[in-house]
């Protein structure tokens, strides 16, 4: 199975990502990000899979079943929290570009359930700091449990970390069922900012780590603007954002426990450090963005 896929690796007919389950070898988990022209529209179908539809940049009109939903978005990653919508299987969407463009993700997850499209506004979206230190981040939780509870089996969440630090630490896996953790098929997909700190550029570059206990997976890659990685089991982290280069990645979960679930085990090796989080200062960089925009 290929983890890792540079940016361009999974362009398909002009679309930026197109990352089905058959692509990745599992079930669930997709991704699809489109970049459509100021004025213009497209029209989506779901088919088995329900969807977020997530603005990267630009604004824009989604219509589905009847109804409206105007997604007011962001210049970059980097800059505000978006509002975002959801989309069930089985539905019909056209999304039309506002403004000077659009460019936006639609995490999928295959699923049985038919539920009704929603909006979400970005003023709902809780903005969390997490970690201490050099692994302060921030976890921008608009789709996931106990906050998004309208989905079948799609989790998802944004990550933004700022230049120099780590997340996604201590490393944690979600690949067996039990009281501590649930199995799901995750999807990160990395935008790394350039010199200005929020413009995307193929200039930059973080680090990511994925492995097993068995040494079956052992994975230590550099990432860089539009890179996808593929975490089918195994504990996932750090990824490190390079100094210089704020990383930001979207996390795209789902898997075949009846209730959605992000739980995760940490590497045993490793959960230790949690401990000196609280007496270690947050890195004042974060959070790094709100729905009112900018922090710094």
């Amino acid at each position: 199975m290929t983890l890792h896929w540079p940016a361009g690796t999974l362009r398909r007919n002009g679309d930026l990502v197109l990352l089905s389950p058959e692509d990745a070898g599992w079930t669930y988990a997709g991704l699809w990000v489109l970049r459509i022209g100021a004025g213009m529209s497209r029209t989506v179908n779901t088919g088995e899979f329900e969807a977020f539809v997530l603005p990267l940049s630009g604004s824009c009109t989604v219509r589905v079943d009847g109804r409206s939903f105007t997604l007011a978005g962001r210049d970059s990653v980097f800059t505000r929290v978006t509002d975002f919508a959801y989309i069930p299987r089985d539905a019909e969407m056209e999304l039309v570009a506002e403004g000077a463009g659009l460019e936006v993700a639609l995490p999928m997850a295959r699923c049985a359930n038919r539920l009704e499209p929603k909006y979400g506004p970005a003023e709902r979206v809780p903005v969390e700091v997490r970690g201490a230190g050099r692994a302060t981040r921030q976890v921008t939780n608009f789709g996931i449990p106990g906050v998004w509870d309208h989905a079948d089996k799609l989790n998802a969440c944004e990550l933004i970390t700022p230049d120099g630090n780590w997340s996604s630490y201590p490393p944690h896996k979600h690949d067996t069922a039990g009281d501590q953790e649930v199995i799901n098929e995750e999807i990160y997909y990395f935008r790394i900012a350039g010199r200005d700190g929020i413009t995307p550029s193929s200039e930059g570059f973080g680090l990511h780590r994925t492995y097993s206990c068995d040494g079956g997976v052992n994975e230590n890659v550099a990432v860089r603007d539009g890179d996808v990685f593929l975490i089918p089991h195994g504990y996932h982290g750090p990824c490190v954002a390079a100094p210089g280069y704020p990383m930001y990645y979207l996390k795209v979960l789902a898997g075949p426990a009846p209730q959605r679930s992000m739980a995760s085990s940490d590497d045993p090796a490793h959960s230790w450090v949690r401990a000196h989080w609280g007496v270690e200062p947050v890195d004042p960089r974060c959070p790094v963005t709100t729905h009112n925009g900018r922090t710094g």
